[in-house]
């Protein structure tokens, strides 16, 4: 699975905190994040993760992008909710795109537990199907 993942600056300890509880699930899958965020992670657990650009740097267009082509399977966006009310338009385009593809989406520690341990235990399997870059389209691509 490619899980694509994104975390204000108030909540990249949380993050970082996450990803180590749940390294053993996470190390399983493809990993894509911003760019601070991959970076400490990675620092942190010495998990692989593709680094992308910065979140205001079109990092969070790179995750919508890849979300539309249905190349992502699972987004952890932890949000900084006290931002003054602000809601900038890149996330709400990137929760919009996860909305239209079935993307699950976790934006908050509780959800993000729960759905890292329902992947775990296989009930996100249905977005292989629908994953182009998947090791079941891959297999079938190459069939040809």
């Amino acid at each position: 699975m490619e899980i694509a993942i994104i975390a204000d600056d108030k909540k990249k300890e949380l993050m970082v905190e996450f990803c180590i509880a749940y390294c053993g699930i996470l190390t399983k899958h493809r990993l894509c994040a911003t760019s601070k965020t991959a970076k400490y992670i990675s620092e942190s657990t010495g998990m692989a993760i593709e680094s992308l650009m910065s979140g205001s740097l079109g990092g969070a267009e790179q995750v919508t992008s890849r979300i539309a082509y249905n190349e992502i399977d699972l987004l952890l966006f932890f949000r900084d909710t006290a931002k003054d009310g602000y809601i900038n338009n890149d996330d709400i385009d990137m929760l919009r795109m996860c909305d239209m593809y079935n993307v699950p989406v976790a934006t908050n520690l509780a959800t993000a537990e729960v759905l890292v341990r329902a992947l775990d235990r296989g009930d996100l399997d249905w977005r292989e199907v629908v994953n182009p870059r998947s090791e079941l389209n891959q297999r079938r691509t190459t069939r040809k």
